[in-house]
């Protein structure tokens, strides 16, 4: 239903539509940087493992379906990093430490470019949202003016 009568409904329907897709996009990158975040927590605990353990040492290794084994670590300088892209590579310990904290420093780059995307959807979002107020504000002036000019008509007759 359009108030107001010429094309304005029209225009404030595809407006609202616009600010819908913009506040689910908004929440599309919100859950982006949740993931990453999450990434990077996996990231630490990697980290803190590698740096805590020592050859010899006793751990829980995770077999799927969460079931584990025991299993002592021979050589800690033989850890297995994913480099990304489906690639690992053996790396020392040490090694192994600057990899994850390669990957983690990519993170947070990626994590400041989403967040910088996101203050630019909400620009835009918030533009279309005054934008939105600004025509309702019209319909609802032209509508009571319209409902005004009734008024006289009605007091013309008597």
């Amino acid at each position: 239903m359009s108030l107001g009568g010429g094309g304005g409904g029209g225009q404030l329907e595809q407006l609202s539509e616009e600010i819908e897709n913009l506040e689910r996009h908004e929440q599309a990158l919100e859950q982006e940087i949740e993931e990453f975040q999450e990434e990077q927590r996996e990231i630490d605990e990697a980290t803190e493992a590698l740096d805590a353990l020592e050859s010899g040492s006793t751990v829980q290794v995770p077999l799927g379906g969460d079931a584990y084994v025991r299993a002592e670590i021979q050589d800690i300088d033989e850890a297995v990093v994913s480099l990304g892209g489906g690639y690992a590579a053996e790396r020392d310990k040490e090694g192994a430490i600057d990899t994850l904290e390669t990957k983690r420093d990519a993170l947070d780059d990626r994590i400041e470019e989403v967040r910088e995307e996101i203050t630019e959807v909400e620009g835009e979002r918030n533009e279309l949202e005054q934008q939105a107020q600004q025509m309702q504000q019209q319909q609802m002036q032209q509508l009571q003016g319209q409902m005004g000019g009734m008024g006289e008509e009605a007091d013309d007759d008597e």
